[in-house]
């Protein structure tokens, strides 16, 4: 397969055709309430040939943030998924990239924290991947976890960034994300290709841009 066939915007396209995007009222824990718009990027489980395809994209993310001068990205040694969405993708790059990968299993009560699986040296560096950021609280977990058992943690990469504060929230904490597509470039491609309809994407958009406002002044 020739990189240069996997563009950001293939990876939306496919997202919604496999029925990856949901239009209609969504609640979804405390992040995202009332949302006229729900991304499920675990449909690309169902398709393993396309699954290879977004790896392909994530390396080719992550090649073009660890060739600039001015890095985006830092060099790692391992890579490590978030539970549970980001998994699959990290397992997918992981063996698209020749990159060692582990995981952090959420603790069941209070008295036990995050245990981390795989193999791996304290002061070893690791990139973490996740499917779909919203405000970050997920990624700042895994962060932690993976600081915790003496991992540096510089980087992460989403699939898609709904723009709801969360890259700003992990800046703050160290943690520098790339998002391969944000949920506005998505809803613009979909409109302008006459995929979903001008109510859809005129309450997708006020929501994304009132989240967004909201985020900024700390709302």
């Amino acid at each position: 397969m020739n990189s240069n066939d996997v563009t950001n915007l293939w990876l939306a396209e496919a997202l919604f055709r496999l029925g990856g995007v949901k239009f209609g009222t969504f609640t979804l824990g405390r992040s995202t309430v009332g949302s006229p718009v729900y991304i499920d990027p675990k449909v690309f489980l169902r398709e393993p040939r396309i699954l290879a395809r977004v790896a392909q994209l994530i390396k080719n993310e992550i090649d073009a943030g660890l060739a600039r001068r001015e890095r985006r990205i830092q060099p790692f040694d391992l890579v490590a998924g978030v539970p549970f969405g980001g998994l699959h993708l990290a397992t997918a790059y992981s063996l698209t990239g020749n990159v060692p990968l582990i995981y952090g299993i959420p603790p069941k009560d209070m008295d036990h924290g995050t245990r981390i699986e795989g193999r791996f040296r304290p002061g070893e560096s690791v990139l973490i991947i996740d499917d779909l950021m919203t405000t970050g609280g997920s990624l700042l977990e895994t962060q932690r976890a993976l600081q915790d058992v003496g991992l540096i943690v510089h980087n992460g990469i989403v699939l898609i960034d709904r723009a709801q504060g969360g890259s700003d929230r992990l800046r703050s904490a160290g943690l520098h994300i790339s998002g391969i597509l944000t949920l506005t470039q998505m809803l613009n491609f979909y409109f302008s290709r006459q995929m979903i309809s001008e109510d859809d994407y005129r309450r997708s958009i006020e929501y994304v841009e009132t989240h967004r406002a909201n985020s900024s002044s700390g709302q």
